[in-house]
């Protein structure tokens, strides 16, 4: 049996070696079939449209623009050198976003930019076409411009890295606003001290609102819900509001508040530059008590309420310059001094974070900056302890299960912006 077996195994695997088999070569001639092709009309071409945008430069011309963007149309050009709406628009505009439509001979089909200018919700699209031309026209195409408005439309986008030095150089480095990178800090400011409380490796998660623009990217609007893990400890946060006729706030997934009825600062890039003590008067050179705080700031930095409030008073003051008085309940008043303008009027109700005024240097004041007071029943108080009059904002038992239902989609979207943490380390 063993020999049998070895027999039909050995039958079973042997073969003839490849390299013992003959082989032949065979040469045949092939004649290729020869069509004649009849040549291409100008009717066989099918038209194209070619689209391009290009970045505004400084000391672009319009011939710059133009070159950049692949156009070759000398009635366009000499349009477009001659337009003022379109030189107010484009020229200048360094960072503006120009698009060009041109078809397959390089001749201008559209040419669009946007931009925002105000907080209305819109952004403005300044659109420039040729005019539609008899068939069979050959003479100079004449183009025309317009303004038009329309909504911008949020959109959802994340965005995670992990801190290597700085909040800020963390966030540029994933390529993060600075609008959102101030926002975060405030956000979780009753938390963390992100001057001192930063850890290498320390991680962030962000899921923001950008504002389109027909697609194009033009602002961001505000943090939807964020995670920071600082030594070890997640912390995290979600933007929650009722409905329209309820005022929305920042909250922990428990529930608990993390937005204070009071910013700590009246200005979001700020260095103090003079404390809420007895100082020496630049003006009246003399020791007097300083009744508020000096934060440094250029001239026509945006000035903001740090509370919810009414107008008291919006004007000018001796000494105080343009002034403006808040009041925000019975005892407690902010004032906001040596402002370059003013944006609000007295009796108007001002949100928290509103835009009230410009930094200046108006009144007796020996450069740009502003004066910030808190008034707490009528007695002068540091402005830097102002958090401790802030009070929580409380979530209501009736609006507890749709905020659960907003936690868990939060949750869901925190953890694809912590793919982009793990992808960056990587």
């Amino acid at each position: 049996m063993l020999t049998s077996g070895a027999t039909a195994f050995a039958v079973a695997t042997l073969g003839p070696d490849a390299s013992d088999l003959p082989v032949h070569q065979v040469l045949e001639t092939v004649t290729p079939q020869v069509t004649e092709l009849s040549p291409l009309s100008a009717a066989d071409v099918l038209p194209f449209t070619l689209y391009r945008s290009e970045t505004v430069r400084n000391g672009d011309s319009v011939d710059s623009l133009l070159t950049r963007l692949g156009v070759a149309d000398t009635a366009a050009a000499a349009f477009l050198r001659r337009d003022a709406t379109v030189r107010q628009q484009i020229l200048g505009r360094t960072g503006r976003t120009i698009q060009a439509e041109t078809d397959d001979r390089n001749a201008l089909s559209k040419l669009t930019v946007r931009w925002v200018d105000d907080d209305s919700g819109n952004f403005k699209r300044l659109v420039v076409t040729p005019e539609a031309q008899p068939a069979g026209s050959v003479g100079t195409r004449v183009f025309t411009s317009r303004i038009e408005s329309a909504p911008l439309v949020a959109t959802e986008r994340i965005g995670g890295g992990i801190i290597t030095s700085s909040l800020f150089a963390s966030m540029d480095a994933a390529n993060l606003p600075d609008r959102l990178t101030t926002e975060f800090a405030e956000i979780f400011s009753n938390k963390i001290d992100f001057h001192n409380d930063l850890r290498k490796g320390d991680r962030f998660s962000i899921v923001y609102e950008a504002l389109e623009a027909d697609g194009e990217p033009m602002s961001t609007g505000r943090i939807l819900s964020a995670e920071f893990v600082n030594k070890g400890v997640a912390h995290n946060a979600m933007w929650f509001q009722a409905d329209a006729s309820q005022k929305g706030a920042y909250y922990a997934f428990n529930g608990d508040s993390l937005q204070s009825s009071y910013l700590s600062s009246p200005l979001q890039f700020s260095r103090v530059t003079s404390g809420f003590s007895r100082r020496f008067h630049p003006i009246q050179k003399q020791w007097k008590a300083h009744t508020g705080v000096d934060f440094g700031a250029p001239t026509g930095t945006p000035v903001r309420t740090v509370g919810d409030g009414v107008v008291d008073f919006a004007g000018r003051q001796t000494g105080y310059g343009n002034v403006i008085f808040i009041k925000h309940n019975a005892t407690q008043t902010t004032v906001y001094a040596h402002l370059s303008k003013i944006n609000v009027s007295k009796g108007q109700k001002v949100a928290q974070g509103q835009n009230i005024g410009l930094v200046g240097a108006t009144g007796w004041a020996t450069g740009p900056h502003l004066h910030f007071e808190l008034r707490v029943s009528g007695q002068f108080k540091d402005p830097l302890n102002i958090a401790q009059y802030s009070e929580g904002r409380k979530l209501p038992a009736s609006q507890r299960a749709g905020f659960e239902r907003q936690v868990a989609l939060s949750r869901i979207n925190l953890n694809a912006a912590a793919t982009i943490q793990q992808a960056s380390a990587q």
